[in-house]
């Protein structure tokens, strides 16, 4: 197989872009992400001022993110043609109440494209450039989720809908050959090297419904987790938040304390599980599915946090779920506060090399319990923070 060669890519679909558009104007989202920046300079070099880059600031973006990436994209050496749409009063009222994992996505989308599709008519734009790669096209057929952006590879014709032709310069490739374009074109590392970060953007690591408390709760997680895990260097690492609603004692619950009792070798007063109300995506066999989310606390004689190995934590991950395979992930508490608060801390950490498969990053006990405590001190409505130890398969990486 031929090695990927980023100079001969950009220069064909430099060609393929001009043969597409002619002389006409093109509208691109962009948020930051590698996959939507590399797509708008690839076409910027197509179209020159033709091309109109916009962000919308739809309530989910990390903290301070919006006017940074604006500024990154704005000047040299980029210099794209930029404008912010301030559009999160009408993203959060389209989305309030809504609960379930696949709805959200829906309504995201469904609004993300509406807006779009009023720019593009306000600017005379015909074609919308987005970033697609090969992954979300892949997650979305095979049914693990309904990534917001694949829309003509599942029948929905953007020109019927939007009125505005669809241009997809990165679609043929995964997210590696995507940084390797971005470096070739000059994007700065911040962005090229950029972690990944999900279409919908924090609204998916809202598990259950959005509300303004909760998703400002997991801005602050969120900066502070990513501030703490950066220098272990994994694929990708977040915070998720999820309600505090527990599900009542059942025979599951039983039978994960038990399992991990005996697998942990900690006496059974020393263990406790929940089973939060709330459901996390889960993949099996390439499709999605719905499953429970279980946290176990472990606790030392003293009455401290059992640090466990995570290599230890993930193979009692592999237990519990094959035994009960209604569970699609298995938390793990880090550190946790003595008064029950409305929310909890999920914090991810994985590997991977195609975002299709993924192992859980080994991050010290000493950085956990730092971010742990640090967000505990930062975010009052938090009475848990936990360690995701759960793979993809069975976990999703995102939490929706």
């Amino acid at each position: 197989m031929a090695e990927f060669d980023p100079k001969d890519f950009v220069e064909k679909q430099v060609e393929a872009i001009k043969k597409v558009v002619g002389g006409e104007r093109a509208l691109i989202a962009v948020s930051g992400g590698v996959d939507s920046t590399t797509s708008a300079v690839l076409t910027h070099r197509a179209m020159g001022k033709n091309l109109l880059c916009v962000i919308l600031d739809d309530a989910f973006m990390r903290e301070g993110e919006t006017e940074r990436v604006a500024h990154l994209l704005s000047q040299p050496p980029l210099n794209l043609p930029m404008k912010v749409l301030n559009v999160q009063e009408r993203f959060l009222r389209e989305m309030k109440g809504l609960r379930d994992a696949e709805e959200k996505r829906k309504k995201f989308r469904e609004t993300f494209y509406r807006v779009l599709s009023e720019t593009a008519e306000q600017e005379g734009c015909r074609f919308l450039v987005q970033g697609t790669i090969q992954a979300d096209i892949i997650e979305t057929k095979g049914g693990v989720k309904t990534q917001h952006n694949v829309l003509s590879q599942i029948g929905i014709s953007t020109t019927e809908l939007y009125g505005f032709q669809l241009i997809e310069p990165v679609v043929s490739l995964y997210k590696g050959e995507v940084r390797t374009v971005a470096r070739y074109l000059g994007i700065p590392t911040e962005l090229s090297e950029r972690q990944p970060f999900p279409g919908p953007a924090l609204s998916v690591r809202v598990v259950g419904e959005i509300k303004p408390d909760k998703l400002e709760t997991l801005k602050k997680a969120t900066a502070i987790a990513e501030e703490k895990f950066a220098k272990h260097s994994p694929s990708q690492y977040f915070a998720a938040i999820i309600d505090n609603l527990e599900k009542p004692s059942n025979h599951f619950v039983a039978h994960i304390q038990e399992a991990a009792t005996r697998f942990l070798n900690v006496p059974k007063r020393n263990l406790s599980v929940k089973v939060f109300e709330d459901k996390a995506t889960g993949v099996e066999g390439g499709e999605r599915r719905y499953g429970e989310i279980a946290a176990i606390t472990a606790q030392t004689p003293e009455g401290s946090v059992h640090q466990v190995p995570i290599n230890d934590l993930v193979t009692l991950q592999t237990k519990l779920i094959t035994e009960n395979p209604k569970f699609t992930r298995i938390l793990y508490t880090i550190k946790e506060t003595s008064e029950k608060q409305p929310y909890v801390i999920s914090l991810r950490a994985i590997q991977t090399s195609d975002f299709l498969t993924a192992e859980v990053s080994h991050i010290p006990w000493t950085t956990l319990s730092e971010t742990a405590e640090k967000i505990l001190e930062n975010c009052p409505k938090v009475s848990s923070v936990y360690y995701d130890v759960t793979p993809k398969p069975p976990a999703t990486i995102e939490m929706e």
